[in-house]
Parts: structure tokens; sequence; C-alpha cells
């Protein structure tokens, strides 16, 4: 999972700008084509990735929802135990719940771990999948200025004037290639934001869970909970 995430990091590290440099130095689209193919490829894996850790994320939440609970109980049934005078039975209940309190502590852990590695596959995901959408719009402009430049060289044997060689198409090639590097300038800008709203929707859940979690522990002590 780290490998996979490492390399999806590099591909939404990736300098967009220097793709389109490339690809206009070279005069082809190879570079922008492998780093599609290479961006859908590793979507299709995080999306594997986070079908498989939500899954455990479920599977960790339920097992430590059910041991709190049987915790819960017992700490009511060891004090009820007590108060009969059931002084073996209490001592093998608290055995029980101290092994079981241990047990919802492991599997709250791994919950924790799992949850916090599924935000990470989802963010990733959300930032290769605008990265993505951003270079096959690029590729699409940068086509049509390879297309124009191919025009222009095509143009100039037939114009005998160097002149009127330097002036053809050159405006509107200028404009697309500012067109391009200002809209990777605004998209890099965008992915910055989207990423500062997805931690704050993380850290005001993450705030909501736990006011929560401290909620019932008081209404577990005050006896509010009902079997």
């Amino acid at each position: 999972m780290a490998s996979l995430l490492e390399k999806v990091n590099t591909l939404i590290s990736a300098n967009l700008h220097a793709l389109v440099d490339s690809a206009l130095e070279s005069n082809n689209l190879k570079v922008m084509d492998e780093y599609i193919r290479q961006a859908e490829r590793h979507i299709d894996a995080l999306e594997d990735s986070a079908a498989t850790v939500g899954g455990n994320v479920k599977t960790l939440k339920r097992k430590y929802d059910e041991f709190s609970a049987q915790v819960e109980k017992l700490d009511r049934d060891i004090d009820m135990l007590l108060v009969k005078n059931k002084a073996d039975l209490a001592t093998a209940a608290q055995a029980d719940l101290n092994n079981k309190k241990s047990l919802s502590q492991e599997y709250y852990e791994q919950w924790q771990q799992q949850q916090n590695e599924y935000q990470k596959i989802m963010d990733a995901k959300l930032k290769l999948e605008a990265r993505l959408v951003t270079i096959k719009q690029e590729r699409e402009q940068l086509k049509h200025l390879l297309e124009l430049a191919e025009a222009k060289k095509i143009a100039t044997k037939t114009i005998k004037s160097l002149d009127d060689i330097s002036k053809v198409g050159d405006a509107e090639m200028t404009t697309i290639s500012e067109k391009i590097r200002s809209q990777l300038d605004r998209v890099d800008a965008e992915a910055e934001m989207a990423s500062s709203r997805l931690q704050n929707q993380i850290d005001e859940v993450i705030g909501v869970s736990e006011i929560e979690q401290q909620l019932e522990e008081r209404r577990a002590r005050l006896g509010l909970n009902k079997e």
C-alpha cells in the first residue's frame, strides 16, 4: 500500500508545466499519454485498495462495537455480583472484563489505523482524478497547438518572404500556450483548496466522533444506557 501511495503521490506532484514543455519540445504527445495511462492504472489500483481497506474498517469497527458492548455489560454485572456478595463470580467476571477491554482496545487501534489508511487512499484518489481530468484537457489543447505548428511548417514551404513566415500562426499559438499555463496555475490553486476542505471535513467528523464517545461514556457512568 505504501508503495502504491508513493507512486500516486509522484504522479500528483508531477510538474504539469514540464509535461507540456516536454511535449512541445519533442513535438508529440507521448509524454502526456504515458502520464494518462499511469494515472488511470493507479486510479484502478486505488479503487481496489479502497474497497479492501474500507471493508476492513467496517469489520474492525463492528468488532470494536461488539467488545465495547460486552465490556459495558460485564462492568454492570460485576457491580451487581458484588452487591449480591458473589465474590467468586465477580472475580471471574473481572478477569473476563480485563481480557475483553484489552481486545476492545486492540480492535479500536486497528480500526483507527485502517480508517486513516482509507482516508489517505481516498484523498490520493480524488487528487489524482483531478490531475487526470486536467492533463486530458490540456492534451487536447496541446494537440491543437501542435497541429497549428505542423500547419505552419507546411505553410513555410510555399511562402518565400521570411517576414510572412514569422507571422503565420504565431499569435494563435502564443495565445493557446499561455492559456494552457494559466489553466494549470488555476488547477494547482484549486487542488490546494480542495485538499484543505477535505482535511477540514475529516477534522470535523473526528471531532464529532470524540464528542459522541465522551457523551456515551458519561451515559454509561450515570447508568443511562439500558439493555
